[in-house]
């Protein structure tokens, strides 16, 4: 079980929050003139690294807010 650091309500327990991808993924420049392909890329593909990645998270059941941090992949271990 992980214990999550949420800026606002302090370390929670894992079960309280959902898991919102990768974050940092910029929105398309020009969305009207993306090929279904583009968009499904877009959407679909991510990065999936052994190591230290940047994600995003809601705290769903508390605040309610969204917020990145950095976990290893690896170990689960918050970073930052």
């Amino acid at each position: 079980m992980l214990l999550i650091p949420c800026p606002w309500c302090g370390d929670r327990d894992e079960t309280e929050f959902h898991y919102g991808g990768q974050a940092g993924v910029p929105y398309p420049e020009r969305p009207a003139e993306l090929t279904d392909e583009q968009w499904g890329e877009y959407l679909f593909v991510r990065d999936n690294p052994k190591g230290e990645f940047a994600e995003r998270w809601s705290h769903s059941a508390g605040c309610r807010r969204w917020f990145n941090l950095v976990r290893n992949t690896a170990t689960h271990e918050i970073v930052r």
